[in-house]
């Protein structure tokens, strides 16, 4: 079966990263790779580590869990619906 992950609006792509290392900052998972620990103040950061697409800049994340990466895309995933919701009400 074909997946389909294109992304409909190409300028999101900017701010679902963030929003990603965002929400694993507040989750403490960087904690172990980037010395004591990432706060979200910092998770814009983190992700633009990842941006280039060469890899001697982006972080190896290979010690976080499968759980723990559906974490972060089910957290993404509950924000942006209730972004929604609230731009339906208003």
């Amino acid at each position: 079966m074909a997946r389909n992950n294109r992304v409909v609006i190409p300028e999101s792509r900017t701010m679902l990263k963030q929003m990603k290392y965002e929400i694993a900052a507040e989750f403490g998972l960087y904690g172990a790779n980037y010395g004591g620990g990432a706060d979200t103040e910092f998770a814009s950061e983190l992700g633009a580590l990842g941006d280039s697409g060469s890899s001697n800049h982006s972080p190896y994340l290979g010690h976080l869990s499968s759980r723990d990466n559906g974490s972060v895309g089910g957290e993404i995933t509950k924000r942006l619906v209730k972004q929604a919701e609230q731009a339906l009400f208003l």
